[in-house]
């Protein structure tokens, strides 16, 4: 059976009570508490946006004197640029405008940097539109902590898991600001991991590559005391693509170009160069997902009886979910692919959980850095070394998983080491002979090649493989979605890839 996949995660009824929990996340202002940062001195709201004038030869009236030909100015309506920026207003005037002309000078920035051409608005919560085409990024600055209404987390869930992005900004980094970002982000989400993007995310290369950035020194001097030179956002990321970002350390005061080295605020090159970074991850990712918005996933409608495969999600402190649809489309394939009549069951379990030695299979994914808990990581090596089998993918082809993976497999498996599995080996054989497997636009850019050999690594055991790993993201393949970022094989190849592992997986 196939139906529509959801634009967004379904609201159950405990996710839609952590939304309308009517709660104060922390009382006071935060002006009284450690690493507070009070708004600049001066607090000016924003210009109004320039009118074009035009000059045109009309007629002027004159009492005393004959009609002549006057010249004189009118105001001239050319067509308005597109709106991409929607800067929140708040009641509290010297927090939301403590940097009045901040996206201003990002827009004119962005037009004398990369020729891109949009406007902005300023409206109250209250006014936004939850559809992302009439704004589609969301801009809340400010110092003070905040909470939102259980109608306004609403409305801001829909409108990011329906293509839309919000960035906060961190006012000079005070900190209750950027605690109160987090803790929004968390009860809007409550089912997604928040936690700061690695210096690989999309978001650091989209146009400008910034893995490293520079910063005014009173980010290591303030509260905090920041010595590193990566780019610091946290994120919510859902289905591959960032729907939400907190900047640590401001980058208003760049985009409006006050040079003052005191401020715990990104230098003004950069800090112009992340906005533009933000703008063209958004648009891309918006875009992206309006185009996916109609595919279809395969859903498990078999009632039939008989042997059944129980693919196991694995749990773990971070992003463990990357996508939603995928294993379900593949395991679905492999049945029409082979005559294994296998039934396919999934669930999502923590390693620490007796039951993985009942699940012959497990799969583990995600895109950032991640660690197991020391009771995780023995009972995965009691696991794989009795026989259980883990299929491992870094997402989208990110680093930060690929290097936490790796360290784990050492630290797991010491004597065992993670080794390229070679090109003759009959996984890559059966169901699909694979010689050559296409990959991703991006992938390909980085390569040369629209398409190359298979590339597994093994943890190879007595003969057989207890763990396979693909350094390139698989995932968004099987669902035929792969983002524009994404490092990793396109849609037929990954599905022939898998088909071929979850293959060897149940005929070892």
């Amino acid at each position: 059976m196939m139906k529509k996949s959801m634009k967004y995660i379904a609201l159950s009824p405990a996710l839609l009570a952590t939304l309308c929990t009517d709660t104060v996340l922390a009382s006071g202002d935060g002006s009284d508490e450690p690493g507070f940062v009070p708004p600049p001195e001066e607090n000016k709201l924003p210009p109004p946006p320039p009118r074009s004038i035009s000059s045109a030869e009309t007629l002027a009236a004159c009492c005393c004197c004959p009609v002549t030909p006057m010249s004189r100015t009118e105001a001239k309506k050319p067509p308005r640029p597109p709106v991409m920026f929607t800067k929140i207003r708040t009641e509290r005037q010297e927090d939301w405008a403590a940097t009045p002309n901040d996206v201003n000078n990002l827009l004119k920035a962005m037009k004398d940097m990369i020729n891109a051409n949009y406007v902005m608005e300023i409206k109250s919560l209250a006014e936004i539109s939850p559809d992302p085409e009439q704004n589609p990024i969301l801009y809340r600055s400010g110092h003070y902590r905040f909470s939102f209404t259980p109608e306004e987390r609403a409305k801001l869930r829909k409108f990011m898991l329906d293509g839309g992005m919000m960035i906060f900004n961190t006012g000079l980094g005070s900190k209750p600001f950027y605690d109160s970002a987090k803790q929004e982000l968390e009860t809007i989400f409550p089912e997604v991991h928040l936690q700061r993007l690695s210096s690989d995310h999309p978001i650091f290369h989209s146009y400008y590559d910034l893995d490293r950035v520079r910063y005014r020194s009173g980010v290591g001097k303030g509260y905090f005391s920041y010595q590193g030179n990566e780019p610091w956002f946290d994120g919510i990321t859902i289905n591959c693509r960032t729907v939400a970002v907190i900047s640590r350390w401001c980058m208003a005061v760049g985009w409006e170009d006050t040079e003052n080295d005191s401020y715990q605020a990104y230098q003004s090159e950069d800090a112009k160069k992340l906005g533009i970074n933000l703008f063209s991850y958004a648009v891309a990712m918006r875009a992206w997902a309006k185009s996916e918005a109609g595919k279809m996933k395969f859903v498990d409608a078999d009632t039939t009886t008989g042997d059944k495969l129980y693919l196991g999600q694995v749990v773990y402190d971070g992003e463990w979910k990357t996508r939603h649809a995928g294993l379900s489309v593949l395991l679905q394939t492999f049945n029409q692919k082979t005559d294994i009549p296998v039934k396919y069951g999934l669930s999502e379990m923590r390693l620490a959980d007796e039951k993985i030695f009942n699940t012959p299979l497990l799969y583990i994914t995600g895109h950032e850095d991640f660690r197991l808990r020391k009771e995780e990581a023995a009972r995965l090596r009691q696991y794989v070394l009795n026989g259980g089998f883990l299929l491992a993918e870094a997402c989208c082809g990110r680093k930060g998983f690929d290097l936490a993976f790796r360290n784990q497999m050492q630290a797991i498996f010491p004597e065992y080491p993670l080794k390229r599995i070679p090109d003759g080996n009959p996984i890559f054989n059966i169901p699909n002979r694979i010689t050559q497997l296409g990959v991703t636009p991006a992938l390909a850019a980085q390569l040369g090649s629209p398409a190359i050999k298979p590339e597994l690594e093994g943890i190879e055991i007595d003969g057989h493989y207890g763990v396979i790993y693909s350094r390139f993201g698989l995932a968004g393949g099987w669902e035929m979605t792969p983002s524009p970022y994404a490092l990793g094989y396109d849609g037929p190849g990954a599905i022939q890839l898998g088909q071929n592992i979850v293959m060897y997986a149940v005929t070892q």
